[in-house]
């Protein structure tokens, strides 16, 4: 009789712990500074995610970084060494990504990346097994625009980036599915995030005389070089990537980024595309939530934290069959967990997780998109 009472209280002492666990996810982003335009739906998309998943009750710890890499390591470790969360996601560029790895890897959290470049999270070694990314591999994208430079005739490219980590990417990755393709790589030339002019790298640009451009930018600042090749009467067709997924490009740069394409979500492009589509129905019900939040549509980016909310929230419960949250052995088991996910449909695409691949994206995280009369328009392939 007293070992079956002890059995029942033991059960429901179990019961009310696991009633009563509390999952924490720090959220970090750069809603100030020169990518703002990134940070800014990423940080109100925070509101959005779920508070609670199962029995759990879900905290979300949200930390500024301004774009500086030096907050970001120091956000990093406040919310890891006093917050002590579970996961983080973020952060919204990637040179801070790349600057909290070690911090990642050492503390063993969870980090599900927003970021565009896929050197974050590959090769899945024993520092990068605990990243995870839910935007588009840059290879998925320059792959789509070289497939339609290469209908457009396009022999010749100039190449003009960050001098960070995303714009290096950008230009080692497609410049090997460039010579792949036969296109060549006329002239590089590189800016920084807050620079106010590029006439001088525009110029050398020019004087190339390259069929097309390719900007590897973020935000507000991969206007810049477009607009000035438009001010110096550049003629050829001008290429950017997923990065200016949002509707501040189009009003920076009004006239003079018309006829842009690049390769992005296809929520970005959501009216045009079939109601048939998985992907149209989760990205319209976070539209839809955002708007109703927050009195107006979202940029893709904030798409990039909901599908890391999304995820996560899968893995959450076979994490906590495994061990109480705030513990190492909760953030492995999440970790497995995400690592196991397979046909999550989010607003960017279908995510199919492995151990070699913790992006899990396909072709169908993208289409081509241009700008034509002030409006992203679905560009067919």
């Amino acid at each position: 009789m007293l070992v079956r009472a002890l059995i029942v209280a033991l059960t429901l002492a179990f019961g009310l712990a696991s009633a009563s666990a509390q999952v924490k996810i720090g959220l970090m982003v750069s809603a100030t500074g020169p990518t703002s335009a990134i940070g800014i739906p990423q940080k109100n998309t925070g509101a959005l995610l779920p508070a609670h998943v199962g029995d759990a009750s879900v905290e979300y710890i949200q930390l500024e970084d301004g774009g500086d890499t030096t907050r970001a390591v120091q956000n990093a470790k406040k919310l890891i060494g006093e917050h002590n969360v579970d996961a983080l996601i973020g952060p919204s560029t990637t040179p801070n990504a790349f600057a909290i790895l070690d911090i990642i890897a050492e503390a063993k959290v969870p980090l599900l990346a927003t970021v565009g470049t896929q050197a974050v999270a590959e090769p899945v070694d024993a520092k990068k097994r605990w990243v995870f990314k839910t935007t588009q591999n840059d290879d998925l994208i320059a792959a789509a625009l070289i497939k339609h430079m290469v209908k457009s005739d396009v022999k010749t490219v100039g190449f003009i980036g960050f001098n960070d980590p995303y714009g290096e990417n950008w230009y080692k990755v497609f410049g090997a599915l460039a010579d792949k393709a036969g296109i060549r790589i006329v002239a590089s030339e590189r800016y920084a995030r807050p620079d106010q002019s590029v006439t001088g790298q525009v110029l050398k640009l020019i004087a190339a005389r390259p069929d097309a451009v390719l900007i590897a930018a973020v935000g507000g600042p991969a206007v810049l070089p477009q607009a000035t090749l438009f001010d110096q009467g550049y003629k050829g067709r001008v290429y950017q990537t997923h990065a200016v997924a949002t509707d501040d490009f189009i009003k920076l740069g009004k006239e003079k980024v018309e006829g842009t394409v690049l390769a992005a979500g296809s929520m970005l492009v959501i009216d045009d595309i079939a109601d048939s589509d998985p992907i149209k129905k989760v990205a319209l019900a976070y539209i839809g939530a955002y708007q109703k939040q927050f009195g107006q549509k979202p940029a893709t980016f904030g798409a990039n934290t909901y599908d890391a909310g999304l995820i996560v929230q899968r893995a959450i419960p076979a994490a906590l069959k495994a061990a109480k949250p705030g513990t190492e052995a909760f953030r492995t088991a999440l970790r497995d967990a995400i690592e196991l996910e397979r046909d999550v449909v989010g607003c960017q695409g279908v995510f199919n997780m492995s151990p070699t691949n913790h992006n899990g994206m396909d072709e169908r995280a993208r289409v081509l998109v241009t700008v034509k009369d002030g409006r992203f328009r679905l560009l067919p392939e």
